[in-house]
């Protein structure tokens, strides 16, 4: 029943859309004549299906996941347990975007700082190299409007790439923020003191890729133990065992279901503790 209302409900979604009412009126309103009535195409369906893909995570997955195992099992235990695990999968996914989006950032900071060393040996004077090189790399992300004023119009420039520093992966420009003070207050050599910034910040990566590099084996192995479980399911299904049966309607089953997802999820959280800690150190 909940697989059945779940398909009528997309089949509803899917027909009239969120705001149906809204977009036809604007159609109408808007001259467009006629409006589509009935079932949708296949190519408008699967425009649909595509959109809600990326409107979706992952995470979701868990769900049906458990929908399935509970319409297998004929118990609401998996879909309780699949719709637990959305928002910590969705955090998990989340975590992992940010992730990417700081070393993109660090990538883009540690070209800035390239591009601007190129640009002032060049002979350009250091804020319009510091113009040139931030439209080249876009290093300085959602701050590159404010650093570009300070430096167009002669504003506290080291100031303003501070402030820039504090968006996530973007740590770096504090180097270059001292390394523009320097220049500037003492007379010392910008390019300088940017080719060791530059050569800093790569090693600082690099150092960073060879750990992940060196944990991929510990996550690994640590989904691997996890996926066990689900083998063995499946394994007692294939020789007849009826495990699903066993661990959804009986005592000793529930019993065995509780103490193992207690193991588990403590067993992923102390392996996600020591990779974190590792990347901390």
């Amino acid at each position: 029943m909940a697989a059945a209302l779940i398909c009528l409900g997309a089949l509803v979604w899917l027909l009239g859309g969120p705001h149906y009412g809204a977009r036809r009126a604007r159609l109408l309103l808007a001259g467009g004549g006629a409006v589509a009535i009935g079932p949708p195409s296949w190519d408008q369906a699967r425009a649909e299906l595509v959109r809600l893909r990326g409107r979706l995570g992952v995470e979701w997955w868990a769900l049906a996941a458990g929908l399935l195992i509970g319409l297998l099992g004929a118990s609401v235990i998996p879909a309780a347990a699949g719709a637990a695990g959305v928002p910590v999968l969705r955090r998990v996914r989340l975590a992992r975007q940010d992730r990417r989006v700081r070393e993109r950032r660090a990538d883009a900071v540690i070209a800035l700082c390239g591009a601007l060393a190129g640009e002032v040996r060049a002979g350009r004077q250091p804020g319009e190299a510091l113009l040139r090189a931030a439209c080249d790399s876009g290093g300085l992300g959602e701050a590159q409007a404010t650093v570009a004023a300070a430096a167009r119009f002669g504003g506290d420039v080291p100031g303003a790439l501070a402030a820039a520093a504090r968006q996530p992966g973007a740590e770096g420009l504090l180097g270059l923020a001292a390394c523009w003070r320097v220049a500037v207050d003492q007379g010392a050599g910008l390019a300088a003191g940017l080719d060791r910034l530059e050569a800093a910040l790569r090693a600082e990566r690099d150092q960073r890729a060879d750990l992940r590099a060196q944990l991929a084996g510990v996550r690994a192995t640590t989904v691997l133990l996890a996926v066990l479980p689900a083998l063995g399911l499946l394994l007692g299904s294939a020789l007849g065992a009826a495990p699903l049966h066993v661990l959804f309607h009986t005592g000793p089953g529930l019993a065995c279901l509780t103490a193992g997802s207690a193991f588990e999820a403590a067993g992923m959280w102390w392996a996600a503790r020591i990779v974190r800690q590792a990347g901390a150190v």
